[in-house]
C-alpha cells in the first residue's frame, strides 16, 4: 500500500484556527517532521485564502526530500467577487492544487486578486475569474461549505451535477473530496451525494483529512488558540471549535480504514501527490531596469554619474579616491547591479528636487559611488568605511540600501516608486505578529478561564529582553517555583510554551518595499495592506526572508521622526531669521553642539536620549562625529562593557593597550576597542591575509556561535597569520580577542550616519534651541507624553510655552516674539486634544487675511464656529483659547448661544438675504447682534488644572513645578534628569501625584506606591505605615506635593527611580513651601570641602557633623536633617552632604516625648563611608520594623568632635531584649554601643 498524502492542510497561517507549524520548534512537531516521521512522500498546503506560508513549506519539505504540494483553499463568491453585500458574507470554500508552474502562477493571481479585488470579510474569487486562471490547477470539490456541498445539502442534484461538470471543465483535473469527522452537520449525506457523483459523472474520488493541527493531542492547544483569536475562553460552550479530535495529520493506517470501499480515494492522493510538479526558482533575479537615456548601457551610465559626481564633490581627488571607486565599479559590475544603483540614485534625486530629507541607513554609506552619487552625504575614504562590509567579489545576496525619509513625506517616494516603475511592480513587504513569552502568557491564561491576578503573578516577573519562556523558567528562580508549587500554573506555563512563536496576526512592515522588473504577480501573491494607509500600496504575501530569497529587490523606506524634526526646523529658522540652511552645509566642529553633548542634557536628540546614554556621553564629553559614532555603537547588550574603557582612555586616565601593533593603525580611532566590524574585516585582513570579501565572511560564520564553524575558523585565521609569518601565540590571541566581538561588533557606516543625525539634532538645540524645541513639539502632537517631556525640557531651557490663544496662536506650535523680542513658544490651536487641525485652521483663516478678533461677535460672524462642533469649542475654551475676549466661565455658560448666533450669520452670509445694510458700500458690514453671555459659576484653579491636563498635556497655568524651575537657590529636584548619578543620596523632590497604590507588606502593614510626575519624567515614591498614618489625608491624584527621602536607581529598568520617603509637604502653593535652602559651612577648612551635584557638601568623602546640643529638637529622618533651635553650633549637616536649615515638614515641630529615659546609639565614623553608610541602613532596618514608645537618640563621633541628634516619633521602638540584641549584633563589632538614659 502506498502511503496517504495529505492534500488539506491549514498552518498556522490559516490565521485564524490553524495551528500546525511549518519550521521545527521547541515544544511539538512541526508539519513536516511529522510527515517524514509517518514516511509520507507529498504534503500540501492549502490555508485560508492565502499562500503566507508557502516559501517556507517548500524549503522544508524539500530539505527533508518530501515533495510539496502548493495549494489554497480559497473562497468562491456566491455571485461575483465585485458583489459586496449580505448576500456574499458567507462564501464557498473550494481547494486548489498547483499541478505544475503555470497552475502554480495562476494561483498568485487568483489569490492576489481575490485579496486586492474580491475582498469583502473574506478574500473572494468567483466563477469568471476561476475561468480565466484555471489551467495547470486541480481543484477538491471541498469541504461542507463548498458549492457543491451546499447543493447536495439542498437536495438540489440537478445543481449538484451542474456545479461538478463546470468544475471538471475549468480545471485541469478535478477530484470529489471525501472527509470524516465527527459532528460536523451534513458530512454523512454530503459524502452519499459525492459517492452517487461519482457513479453517476464517473469522477474520482479523493479522500481528505481537514487537517488544522499536527498531533491529535495538540487539539486542546487549537481550541485555546482559537479562544485567543475570537476572545473567549474554554469555559464558553458557544465559542467556536472543532469537537471532534480528527483534525491532525493522521497516519496512513488510520487514513486506510475510512472508507474502505472506496480504496481508489486513498491511493488518488498518491496519484495527485506525483501530477504535481513545482519547481520554485531561487537563482533569478528580478531587479527592475532603470531606463537609460537613447537606452544606454545601464553600468556605463552609472559610470558617467560616477564620473561627474566625483569631480563635483571631490574635485581634487586623489589616486586614493579614484582607485576606490574604479574598485567598487568594477564589483558592481560584476555582480550586475548597475539597474540597481541606478534606481536608487533615481529615488535619492526626486527626494532631493522634492526637498525631502533623507539619508542613508545600514552599510550602503560605505560606498564611494553612493557618495559621489550624491545618494550618502557621509565621504566612506574619511571616516575609514569598509565597502566590503556593504558589496564584495565574494557575496552572493543582493545588498540593503536601506534610505530614511522625513516620516511625514515617506509616502511621497513611495508614491513616485510606483508612478515611476508602475504600481503593478512595486508593493510594501508583510510581517507577521507571533506571539511572544509575556503574549503567550496572558493570551492562554485568559484562554483558559484563570483569574487575571493568577497569571499576572507569573507575566510580570519576565523582564524585558528575555527571548523565550524556557529562558524564563530556567533563568528566573520565582517562576520555577511556581511551576513546581502549583499545578495551575504549571499547566498555563507548558500551554503557553506550545503556543509561543505561533503567527498570530498579519502587519506591513514598517519600511520594507520590493521593486520588480515584472509585475509583482508574475511572481508573488499580493493583497491590500491589512490596515488602511493614505497610498493605497498593495503589500506581499511573502514576509522579507522569502522576499530576498526569490531575488526580488527589497529595499528599506523607512519613515524617520528626526529627519521631519530637523526638517522643520530648518523650515522656522528661515521663517523666523531669514537664514537658509542645509544639512550638508553645517559644519561638523561645532563647539556649542559639543558642548550641548558634554553636558547630558540630551533630551530630544536623536540616539542620545536614554538616562544610561545620557550619562556616558556627558562623561565622554566628545568632539567629534567619530566618538559619537563609536558611543552610539558601543551602546548595547555586549559591548557595553566596554564603555568605561573607552572614556577612561580618551581623556588619558588609563593607557591604551594593543596586543601587537599590527592592531594599533586600525584600532587607534577606537582606543584600543573593536568597536566595529570594519575593524574585524580589517584584522582579519592585515593578520591572516583573507580577502575583505572572505573577511566579511569570516566575521558572518563567527556570529552565528555555531561550535563546530568556530573550530573550523580558528584553524583558517590561525594558518593564514603563520603563512604571513606570524607567531602561533600571536595568531591565537587575536582570534580570541576578535572572537567576541565578531558576534555583536556594529556596522560602522550605519552607526556613523546614525551619529550624523545625531550632531545635527545636537547643532540644532544648541544654537537654535526655541526653532528646534518647536519643532520637536510639533513631531510629538497626539502623544500626550512625549508633548509633556518636551515642554519640561523647554521650563529646563528657560523658553516660555504659552497657552493658546485665538488671536495668537496657529494651527500648530510656533516660535512667537515679544515687544522685547524675547522668543517663546504658542501653543498652536491644533494641538489641542479633541480640536485637530481643520476646525484650528477655519478658526484662524479670517483672523490671518484680516486682523485680531476684537470681540467674541466677531469670532463668531468670522471664525466659522458653525462648522465646529460644540465639543471642539468647549476643549477650546476650558483651555483658554478666548481668554482674551470674554470670561472662561461666560463662554463656558453660554455655549449655546454662542454656536446658534454663528450658525445665524453663516445662513445669511449664505442665502444672499438683503438688509439695509446692502444699500450701503460693500465696505460697510451687516453688524452682529451682541451675544448676552450667561454669568458662569467662577472656576477654580483645580479644575483649569484637571482641564490643561487632560487637553494640553500639561498643566501652564498653575503649575507649582514650572515655578520651581525657574528659581533659584534651593534643593529641590524638580527635573528627573537631575537625579542621575544619584543613587543612594536623599533628597527632596518635587512632583505631581498621578497615581496611588496602596498595598500591604509581609508584615501586615500598609504602605503607599505612588507615581510621581515630575517635570521630565515619572518616579515611584514609596510611603511606610508610619508616614502613612501622618501623610495620607494629603495624598491625593493631581496634587503636588515634595518628598525627601533615599533615592533608588533600579538596575533592571533603565531611566527608573524611586525614592522611600522620610517626609511629605503638600505644595499648595510656592510662597507657602518651606524649600530648604543651599547653605555652605564657613567653619569648615575650604582645603577639604567639596560639593557634589545638587550643591550639597562633602568632607572628604565621608559622613559630615555638627555638634549639636542635647536642648535641641533636632529632627533627622532617613539622612535628613531638620531643626527648630540649634544651640551655640555651626550649620547644621546631614549624614549624605544634604544640609538643610528650614523644616521640611509642613511646619510643625517635633512633638516631644517626655518619657523617662530613651535608647542612646553611640557610633564612630571610620575611614570607610561605604562601612559607615551600610551599618546606619541597617540600624535604619531596625527601628522602622518596631514600633514602640522608647526614643531614640544619636551621638556620632567624627574628627573627634561628637554629633547628637535626636529622631523623631517614628523611629521609636519597643524597649525589649530581642531589638537591643539586634543592635548590639549591628554595632558591637565596629565600636558602636547602645545605653539605655535616664532623665
Amino acid at each position: 500500500m502506498k502511503p496517504f498524502s495529505h492534500l488539506h492542510v491549514h498552518t498556522e497561517y490559516s490565521l485564524l484556527d490553524g495551528l500546525s507549524r511549518v519550521k521545527p520548534f521547541s515544544h511539538g512537531t512541526s508539519l513536516i517532521e511529522k510527515v517524514k516521521k509517518e514516511s509520507m512522500d507529498h504534503i500540501a498546503i492549502t490555508d485560508h485564502g492565502n499562500l503566507y506560508g508557502i516559501i517556507d513549506f517548500y524549503r522544508e519539505s524539500m530539505r527533508e526530500n518530501i515533495k510539496p504540494i502548493i495549494g489554497c483553499e480559497v473562497y468562491v463568491a456566491r455571485e461575483s467577487m465585485h458583489i459586496k453585500n449580505a448576500t456574499e458574507k458567507s462564501p464557498y470554500h473550494l481547494t486548489l492544487l498547483a499541478k505544475n508552474n503555470t497552475g502554480y502562477k495562476n494561483l498568485i493571481k487568483l489569490v492576489s486578486k481575490g485579496h486586492l479585488e474580491g475582498f469583502y470579510y473574506k478574500p473572494r474569487v468567483d466563477k469568471k475569474l476561476l475561468e480565466e486562471f484555471g489551467e495547470g490547477i486541480i481543484a477538491l470539490s471541498g469541504c461542507p461549505n463548498s458549492q457543491l456541498s451546499q447543493a447536495i445539502v439542498a437536495n438540489d442534484f440537478t445543481q449538484a451535477k451542474n456545479i461538478a461538470e463546470w468544475h471538471n471543465n475549468v480545471f485541469d483535473d478535478f477530484y470529489l473530496e471525501l472527509q470524516d469527522h465527527r459532528f460536523v452537520d451534513n458530512l454523512e449525506s454530503i459524502n452519499k451525494g459525492l459517492i452517487n457523483l461519482n457513479k453517476d459523472l464517473n469522477l474520482p474520488l479523493v479522500l481528505t483529512n481537514d487537517s488544522h493541527y499536527v498531533e491529535k493531542t495538540d487539539s486542546e492547544i487549537q481550541d485555546l488558540m482559537i479562544c485567543i483569536q475570537t476572545n473567549t475562553n474554554i469555559m464558553d460552550g458557544k465559542r467556536l471549535r472543532m469537537e471532534d479530535q480528527t483534525y491532525h495529520i493522521r497516519s496512513s493506517q488510520e487514513m486506510s480504514t475510512l472508507f474502505p470501499e472506496f480504496p481508489q480515494a486513498y491511493e488518488n492522493t498518491w496519484k495527485i501527490g506525483e501530477m504535481c510538479d513545482v519547481t520554485i526558482d531561487f537563482d533569478k533575479v528580478y531587479l527592475p531596469e532603470f531606463p537609460t537615456p537613447n537606452n544606454k548601457d545601464a553600468f556605463e551610465y552609472l559610470t558617467e554619474l560616477c564620473m561627474d559626481g566625483i569631480n563635483r564633490r571631490i574635485p581634487n581627488y586623489d589616486s586614493i579616491y579614484r582607485e576606490r571607486l574604479e574598485y567598487e565599479l568594477n564589483v558592481i559590475k560584476t555582480a550586475q547591479f548597475a539597474n540597481y544603483f541606478l534606481v536608487v540614485w533615481d529615488i535619492a534625486k526626486e527626494t532631493r528636487r522634492k526637498n525631502i530629507l533623507f539619508g542613508v541607513r545600514g552599510s550602503a554609506a560605505a560606498s564611494l559611488v553612493l557618495y559621489v552619487l550624491g545618494i550618502t552625504d557621509i565621504d566612506p575614504i574619511s571616516y575609514r568605511l569598509v565597502f566590503e562590509r556593504f558589496l564584495n567579489y565574494e557575496r552572493k545576496e543582493m545588498p540593503d540600501i536601506d534610505m530614511d525619509f522625513q516620516d511625514d513625506r515617506r509616502d511621497e517616494i513611495l508614491q513616485y516608486v510606483c508612478e515611476k516603475y508602475g504600481s503593478d511592480h512595486v508593493a510594501q513587504i508583510i510581517t507577521f505578529g507571533t506571539l511572544r513569552a509575556k503574549a503567550a502568557l496572558r493570551d492562554t491564561g485568559r484562554a483558559l478561564g484563570m483569574p487575571y491576578g493568577d497569571v499576572d503573578q507569573v507575566a510580570k516577573l519576565i523582564p524585558f529582553g528575555v527571548n523565550s519562556l524556557d529562558e524564563a523558567v530556567s533563568s528566573i528562580k520565582e517562576i520555577e517555583m511556581l511551576k513546581d508549587s502549583d499545578n495551575n500554573i504549571k499547566n498555563l506555563i507548558e500551554k503557553a510554551q506550545k503556543l509561543e512563536g505561533v503567527v498570530r496576526n498579519a502587519g506591513t512592515h514598517a519600511a520594507a518595499v520590493v521593486i520588480s522588473k515584472e509585475p509583482l504577480t508574475e511572481v508573488i501573491p499580493l493583497q491590500n495592506a491589512p490596515r488602511k494607509t493614505d497610498t493605497d500600496v498593495p503589500v506581499t504575501q511573502f514576509s522579507m526572508g522569502p522576499i530576498g530569497d526569490l531575488g526580488l529587490l527589497k529595499m528599506d523606506f523607512l519613515g524617520l521622526g528626526n529627519l521631519s524634526i530637523l526638517s522643520k526646523t530648518i523650515e522656522i529658522i528661515k521663517e523666523t531669521k531669514g537664514i537658509d540652511l542645509s544639512l550638508p552645509a553645517i559644519e561638523i566642529d561645532n563647539q556649542a553642539a559639543f558642548d550641548l553633548l558634554g553636558s547630558g542634557e540630551t533630551t530630544g536628540v536623536f540616539q542620545l536620549e536614554s538616562s544610561g546614554m545620557r550619562r556616558y556621553i556627558k562623561d565622554l564629553k566628545p568632539n567629534s562625529i567619530a566618538e559619537i559614532s563609536a558611543m552610539i555603537a558601543l551602546y548595547r547588550p555586549g559591548p557595553m562593557e566596554h564603555i568605561e574603557t573607552f572614556i577612561k582612555t580618551k581623556h588619558g586616565e588609563i593607557e591604551v593597550q594593543y596586543i601587537d601593533e599590527i592592531l594599533k593603525d586600525i584600532l587607534e580611532e577606537t582606543y584600543g576597542i573593536i568597536v566595529y566590524q570594519d575593524q574585524v574585516l580589517l584584522i582579519v585582513q592585515a593578520l591572516a591575509g583573507y580577502s575583505l570579501g572572505e573577511a566579511d565572511i569570516f566575521r558572518k560564520a563567527m556570529g552565528k556561535k555555531v561550535q563546530e564553524i568556530m573550530v573550523s575558523e580558528r584553524v583558517k585565521f590561525i594558518d593564514g597569520a603563520l603563512a604571513k609569518g606570524h607567531s602561533k601565540e600571536l595568531a591565537e590571541k587575536v582570534f580570541d580577542l576578535i572572537e567576541p566581538f565578531a558576534g555583536y561588533a556594529f556596522n560602522k557606516a550605519h552607526s556613523v550616519s546614525y551619529a550624523m543625525i545625531a550632531y545635527w539634532t545636537a547643532y540644532f538645540k544648541a544654537n537654535y534651541p526655541v526653532e528646534y524645541m518647536t519643532a520637536l513639539l510639533n513631531s510629538n502632537l497626539g502623544n500626550t507624553e512625549k508633548v509633556s517631556n518636551t515642554i519640561d525640557e523647554c521650563v529646563r531651557l528657560r523658553i516660555p510655552v504659552l497657552a493658546p490663544d485665538i488671536n495668537k496662536s496657529g494651527v500648530s506650535f510656533k516660535v512667537e516674539h515679544n515687544e522685547n523680542s524675547v522668543p517663546s513658544i504658542r501653543f498652536g490651536l491644533g494641538s489641542i486634544k479633541n480640536v485637530g487641525f481643520k476646525p484650528a485652521e477655519s478658526l484662524i483663516e479670517w483672523r490671518n487675511n484680516n486682523h485680531e478678533y476684537e470681540n467674541l461677535e466677531e469670532l463668531c460672524k468670522h471664525g466659522n464656529i458653525h462648522s465646529i462642533n460644540k465639543r471642539i469649542l468647549e476643549s477650546l475654551v476650558k483651555v483658554g483659547t478666548f481668554d482674551s475676549l470674554e470670561k472662561r466661565e461666560s463662554i463656558l455658560a453660554s455655549l449655546d448661544r454662542i454656536v446658534s448666533m454663528s450658525q445665524e450669520q453663516h445662513r445669511l452670509n449664505e442665502s444672499g438675504q438683503t438688509t439695509m445694510f446692502d444699500l450701503f458700500d460693500t465696505e460697510v458690514e451687516r453688524p452682529l447682534n451682541a451675544i448676552y453671555l450667561i454669568e458662569g459659576e467662577p472656576i477654580t484653579n483645580s479644575e483649569i488644572n484637571e482641564w490643561e491636563q487632560e487637553l494640553l498635556g500639561k498643566v501652564l497655568t498653575n503649575n507649582p513645578l514650572l515655578e520651581l524651575a525657574t528659581m533659584e537657590n534651593h534643593r529641590i529636584n524638580v527635573f528627573k534628569g537631575n537625579l542621575e548619578g544619584k543613587n543612594n543620596k536623599t533628597l527632596s523632590i518635587a512632583g505631581q501625584i498621578k497615581n496611588i497604590t496602596y498595598r500591604f507588606n509581609n508584615y501586615d502593614q500598609e504602605y503607599a506606591s505612588c507615581e510621581i510626575s515630575m517635570l521630565g519624567g515619572e518616579i515611584e515614591l514609596y510611603i511606610s505605615q508610619k508616614l502613612l498614618d501622618i501623610y495620607k489625608p494629603i495624598l491625593v491624584i493631581n496634587s503636588y506635593l515634595m518628598a525627601t527621602g533615599k533615592l533608588r536607581e533600579s538596575e533592571r529598568r533603565d531611566d527608573f527611580y524611586s525614592i522611600r520617603s522620610s517626609d511629605l509637604q503638600l505644595i499648595t502653593s510656592v510662597e507657602n513651601l518651606k524649600i530648604p535652602q543651599l547653605s555652605i559651612d564657613k567653619t569648615t577648612d575650604n582645603s577639604s570641602t567639596k560639593y557634589n551635584e545638587s550643591g550639597s557638601k562633602e568632607i572628604n568623602g565621608s559622613i559630615p557633623h555638627a555638634e549639636i546640643s542635647n536642648t535641641t529638637t533636632t529632627k533627622e529622618t532617613n539622612g535628613i536633617i531638620s531643626h527648630s533651635n540649634i544651640v551655640n553650633e555651626t550649620t547644621p549637616k546631614e549624614t549624605n552632604g544634604t544640609m538643610i536649615d528650614k523644616p521640611l515638614t509642613n511646619g510643625n515641630t517635633e512633638k516631644e516625648i517626655n518619657d523617662n529615659s530613651f535608647l542612646e546609639i553611640k557610633f564612630k565614623e571610620s575611614n570607610d563611608p561605604y562601612l559607615d553608610n551600610k551599618i546606619l541602613e541597617s540600624i535604619k532596618n531596625v527601628l522602622l520594623e518596631s514600633e514602640g514608645d522608647l526614643c531614640i537618640h544619636f551621638a556620632f563621633t567624627s574628627q573627634n568632635k561628637v554629633t547628637k541628634i535626636k529622631m523623631p516619633e517614628a523611629f521609636s521602638i519597643e524597649n525589649n531584649e530581642n531589638n537591643l540584641a539586634k543592635l548590639n549584633e549591628i554595632l558591637n563589632p565596629h565600636g558602636g554601643t547602645i545605653s539605655l538614659v535616664k532623665i
